[in-house]
């Protein structure tokens, strides 16, 4: 889960922003002003701001050169929504730090995938990091998973469902979050296609005793809990 700040004058954009980046389980905040955007900085730096151009009083590029310029909030990642579609305005917003640049009227869908794009670009290091929950240890580079002292053998998808549950366990998943967090573009994609995919990983984390980590949450979706008593390898 990321921490998002939406900086969007407009309560409608905010609102519908807001829906789609809650319902891919990310964190939001909101600001309608760049010094209510100012003070949500302050206090928790977000992991991304979805930041408008024209605000009230100081414009959402002012804002954007401002962050650039000082050490905390130096490398914070920014997609400037705007209005404002001319290429000299896109070089003028790249130019004053944004990560990317997309003008409105826009596709909640071609949003949702920025984001995800500037997340991985500015986070590679985390998708790298080795993952150890329980019994259960994944590595990305290498592309292993292990538990209960044996190797799981899994496939690419179970290996990116895992990947995301251990990155974000004891939090229950709708199957709609997980297609958009795994799959990516999911708009042809069916939601039981989730369920035969945690069928899958259960069975594969069966011969290492953990394939009761993975909780189903009736009428919600799935969870990755710890808090379960892993049963010992049948050496037969």
């Amino acid at each position: 889960m990321s921490r998002v700040l939406v900086v969007e004058d407009e309560s409608a954009i905010a609102e519908l922003i807001s829906i789609n980046l809650r319902h891919a389980g990310h964190e939001v905040s909101v600001a309608d002003r760049a010094e209510q955007a100012q003070q949500e900085v302050d206090r928790v730096l977000p992991d991304l701001v979805i930041l408008d151009w024209m605000l009230p009083g100081q414009s959402g590029l002012a804002l954007a050169k401002r962050w650039r310029g000082e050490a905390r909030t130096r490398e914070l990642p920014i997609i400037m929504l705007t209005a404002r579609a001319e290429e000299s305005d896109k070089v003028s917003g790249l130019d004053a730090g944004a990560d990317d640049y997309l003008t409105k009227p826009f596709s909640t869908h071609e949003l949702m995938a920025r984001i995800r794009a500037v997340l991985r670009r500015k986070a590679p290091e985390a998708l790298d990091s080795v993952v150890e929950l329980g019994a259960l240890r994944l590595d990305p580079a290498t592309r292993r998973v292990g538990g209960g002292g044996g190797e799981v053998k899994i496939g690419p998808t179970e290996f990116r469902l895992l990947h995301f549950l251990m990155t974000h366990p004891e939090r229950v998943h709708s199957r709609s979050q997980l297609l958009d967090r795994v799959w990516g573009d999911h708009v042809f994609i069916e939601e039981r296609t989730v369920d035969v995919h945690v069928k899958r990983l259960r069975e594969a984390l069966l011969p290492v005793g953990c394939s009761a980590m993975i909780e189903t949450v009736r009428g919600v979706g799935y969870r990755l809990t710890q808090q379960v008593l892993v049963a010992p390898v049948d050496p037969n």
